[in-house]
């Protein structure tokens, strides 16, 4: 196949975008396709307008782990590695607002700290665990010896697909305890779902690979700038100087193939109307939206499509007065509180004169289908007070600013069985190929999840128009 082939990207979030590079750079012309007036999916920002200002707002709070390589790597492909940095070790505080915690604590904050050392794997985490105040010496030894019996498992097992990931823990001895201040304070942020309700084969796969595949896999990294500045700004940069052509505002109608090559239907935009002829097309949109866009005969038993659910989280962003978090974030156990992280500085709060001493928290809550709903006023009610608990300076603060953003389809629910369900990049149509985090990657829906099905994707389209090997995007670690 010579360098005219073409290909057409339909979907321009973390997959579409990583799957638009790869063609583009093995020598496809390519057109990306996105229905929105920007990239990055659901990885962006926007701004607001609010009462301290314009504030730059990130949708929700997206972080990634040093084992995610992948994502670093498009990072790199950005020019925006220095924008969204790691820890140099992992170190994740811990609060727990009192009376939950089995050491007698007289109704005072207690803080632990998550956080290794350079010591080799498991040693890395041991000197941490040891003084992790939120649980007894008898729950941290039984943490331990699940730890052993979760290294011995492979997540590819499908047998560990069909179990749910809180009852292998009751079965390796963790009390309820020890599920919210150890398993749940990971698996909520990392799988979207509370122990119960996960995957065991996705659960091993978070734990062995972030905790046990190496000592720093697990250093946190966070985007010190808006969202939109990576994921759509620097990604269309990328984009346009690799020579694909971008449409936006443009949605594809559909998808079909006549005289060996693909015809995509697309609405809206500069392109409304017109039929995109490509010898490639990768569909890189959610499930249903790919179900509805595929072709009769194009995968086997299509509709299982429809059986991958969805997820959602909630973020609550507030605007006080002061400063009342000295950390860059924490974790909580015994709250409703989950993560909150401090986004100040990227919302360019204190850009604007008056503000220089407020401060911006966004309190990031993940399986949270009771209260995605909810409104406004009764979220405000429940979750102010107990940031009151959590941060004793914010008692005194004044609230300049609360509002809410919330992703009901956030990501695929991570349920037992849903292993199953996952498409494999590659469909029973020539030159057919399928992209998202809910693709089959072995992955929970991450943004690493994303990455690596838009290089699987690519490598599987490059293939079948028969690139040289060394012309193929590399493989994420």
């Amino acid at each position: 196949m010579t360098s005219t082939a073409t290909a057409v990207v339909v979907g321009g979030g973390l997959a579409g975008t990583t799957a638009a590079l790869a063609l583009a750079d093995a020598g496809l012309r390519v057109t990306l396709v996105e229905g929105r007036p920007r990239l990055g999916g659901l990885v962006f920002s926007f701004r607001r307008d609010s009462a301290v200002g314009e504030l730059s707002v990130d949708n929700g709070q997206h972080v990634y782990l040093r084992c995610c390589t992948a994502y670093g790597q498009l990072l790199d492909r950005l020019g925006a590695a220095h924008l969204v940095p790691l820890q140099d070790r992992m170190d994740v505080p811990v609060l727990d607002p009192g009376g939950t915690s089995r050491a007698k604590s007289g109704g005072r904050m207690r803080l632990g700290r998550l956080r290794r050392t350079a010591l080799p794997v498991p040693l890395h985490l041991a000197a941490s665990l040891a003084r992790y105040p939120h649980l007894s010496p008898a729950e941290r030894a039984g943490v331990v010896r699940a730890t052993l019996a979760l290294k011995g498992l492979d997540p590819a097992d499908p047998v560990l697909d069909g179990v749910d990931f809180g009852s292998w823990l009751r079965r390796h001895g963790q009390s309820s305890r020890a599920v919210e201040a150890l398993w749940d304070l990971v698996g909520i942020a990392t799988l979207n779902a509370r122990a119960g309700d996960a995957s065991m084969g996705l659960a091993a796969k978070v734990f062995k690979t972030g905790l046990l595949s190496a000592p720093g896999a697990a250093d946190i990294g966070w985007s010190r700038v808006p969202l939109g500045d990576v994921h759509d700004a620097l990604a269309r940069t990328a984009l346009e100087k690799a020579g694909v052509r971008i449409a936006l505002r443009t949605r594809a109608a559909s998808v079909a193939r006549t005289d060996g090559r693909w015809q995509v239907a697309v609405q809206n935009g500069p392109h409304g109307g017109e039929r995109l002829t490509a010898d490639t097309v990768v569909l890189a949109v959610p499930q249903r939206e790919t179900h509805a866009l595929l072709p009769a005969g194009a995968l086997a038993d299509r509709d299982r499509l429809l059986d991958i659910g969805t997820a959602p989280i909630l973020n609550l962003h507030v605007v006080y007065d002061r400063k009342v978090l000295r950390r860059p974030f924490f974790a909580a156990v015994g709250s409703p509180v989950q993560w909150v992280f401090d986004r100040t500085d990227a919302s360019g709060l204190t850009r604007t004169p008056g503000n220089e001493r407020c401060q911006y928290l966004a309190v990031s809550q993940s399986a949270a289908q009771e209260e995605i709903d909810q409104p406004v006023a009764k979220l405000r009610a429940r979750y102010l007070p107990e940031l009151e608990r959590l941060l004793p300076a914010a008692r005194g603060a004044r609230i300049v600013d609360f509002f809410v953003t919330r992703e009901r389809t956030a990501t695929f629910a991570p349920v037992p069985g849903v292993g199953r369900l996952r498409p494999a990049a590659r469909t029973q149509a020539p030159g057919l190929l399928l992209a998202g985090a809910w693709t089959a990657t072995g992955w929970p829906a991450t943004m690493e999840s994303a990455v690596r099905s838009g290089t699987a994707a690519a490598r599987e389209a490059l293939n079948e128009l028969g690139f040289p090997q060394g012309q193929l995007p590399q493989e994420a670690a």
